[in-house]
């Protein structure tokens, strides 16, 4: 090549770098702007009950789009494989404190991606192949990180569960602690993905106690209400306790290790990195540590205090108007509402709520005779709405029209589609740009 093309072809170089870190997303790929622009849309125009969703705020999105993104590190603050790390260091320890701060533990890791990697973590660290797992089964509503013959933890350990009371659909405690003895597991699980009461932890904690076993909470859905002081806190009783960030927690996602027996550290540290994971995501670390930052406030309480009012509205409003609802209310963030003595499933009345502009999920009911792809209920939670400033009056309207739809009530669905907008936008929602 001639030195003039040479030259040439530097000076488009540096001109493509002139565009490459001047130009937005606009204007470098308008195909992704104009999807993320219409889910900004669908979000901002329609009422969100999906319970394992939440609305962060402005500070931690500006976070997760930071120019940590552009910064790898593995290992831990002090003893990491990449060098230039001592402001990595400082964030993920800053993170650490707040999330000891915020639940009262000593130890904590935030570098797991979600949480069923925080769970995956424990059961490397805890057991061996084939040592047995007591846990909720996932037709009463547990996770499938805690057993399901379709997750690895199902696959590798030998899971053994327990299961709900059929005249309340609460956890038999008695059944559980029949198992324990019968089976001696290595670990007890509590937990689940669509339990909608608080846990027994003292009860937990005796029966693990009475086999020599480890007991692990895994609070994802219901760790905003312990952070809000409105349910018991696990780290009081578990010796591990995982959680995800987001969900009621209302910050960036991911997943959290907490814990207080310093023997288990190293086992603990070492089974997130190098046992489940690489390297952790440090732009989704400073998320993670702004969101606990701000569940630290004194607002927070309020927030956590206003979503179970809500969900027990919710619940209340739903039952009063005809559908059943498993145990008869909730605890925690999520309802279960039960379809089976409906000709529908699960995933036509999600879709039939969809249309009028309400998103929940089909979701297993306790024993369900349906497939999950079907299912014969459906999950909703109030997290992301609250945080948005749904009210008590507002979200038994909500109710309302959950169960005209699901009852054959509902007139004019269109008119009600209008109704549903109407009330989602006068919520609180970033700016649109």
């Amino acid at each position: 090549m001639s030195p003039d093309a040479l030259a040439a072809a530097g000076n488009a170089f540096d001109d493509s770098l002139d565009t490459y870190f001047r130009n937005g997303l606009a204007d470098a790929d308008g195909d992704v702007a104009a999807l993320i622009r219409a889910e900004g849309d669908r979000q901002s125009r329609g009422i969100e009950l999906i319970a394992s969703e939440n609305v962060v705020s402005r500070a931690v999105l500006e976070a997760q789009g930071s120019w940590f993104c552009n910064k790898t590190v593995e290992g831990y603050p002090g003893a990491r494989y990449h060098g230039g790390a001592e402001i990595a260091d400082a964030l993920e320890t800053l993170g650490e404190r707040r999330a000891c701060a915020l639940f009262g533990a000593r130890q904590a890791n935030l570098q797991p991606h979600s949480g069923s990697q925080a769970n995956l973590a424990v059961f490397s660290a805890l057991l061996k192949p084939s040592d047995p797992v007591l846990g909720l089964d996932l037709k009463c509503g547990g996770h499938l990180s805690h057993g399901s013959s379709a997750n690895i933890s199902g696959k590798v350990y030998d899971i053994r569960a327990y299961g709900l009371r059929p005249d309340d659909g609460r956890i038999d405690m008695d059944q559980l602690r029949d198992a324990a003895r019968k089976h001696r597991p290595k670990l007890i699980v509590a937990g689940g993905s669509s339990y909608p009461r608080e846990l027994d932890l003292k009860g937990f904690r005796e029966i693990a106690d009475e086999v020599e076993a480890r007991l692990l909470v895994d609070m994802a859905h219901f760790a905003g209400l312990v952070a809000g002081q409105v349910l018991g806190n696990p780290v009081d009783y578990a010796d591990i306790v995982t959680t995800t960030t987001y969900k009621s927690l209302r910050g960036a996602r991911g997943g959290m290790i907490l814990w207080n027996d310093e023997g288990l550290s190293r086992p603990l540290r070492s089974a997130v990195f190098p046992g489940v994971q690489g390297s952790p995501l440090l732009h989704m670390m400073a998320a993670k540590a702004v969101g606990l930052g701000e569940a630290l406030q004194p607002a927070f309480k309020d927030y956590a205090r206003r979503v179970r009012n809500n969900a027990r509205a919710l619940a209340d409003e739903m039952m009063n108007c005809g559908l059943k609802v498993v145990t008869d209310g909730t605890d925690t963030p999520l309802i279960l509402v039960d379809l089976s003595g409906l000709e529908t499933d699960g995933q036509t009345a999600s879709d039939a709520l969809a249309a009028i502009g309400i998103t929940c999920n089909k979701n297993l009911i306790p024993n369900d005779p349906r497939p999950p792809s079907t299912a014969s209920g459906l999950r909703f939670g109030v997290s992301a709405m609250t945080s948005r400033g749904i009210r008590e009056s507002d979200i038994r309207r909500v109710g309302r029209w959950v169960a005209d739809c699901l009852l054959g009530r509902m007139q004019d669905t269109g008119r009600v589609r209008q109704d549903v907008e109407r009330m989602a936008r006068s919520f609180r929602y970033y700016p649109m740009p």
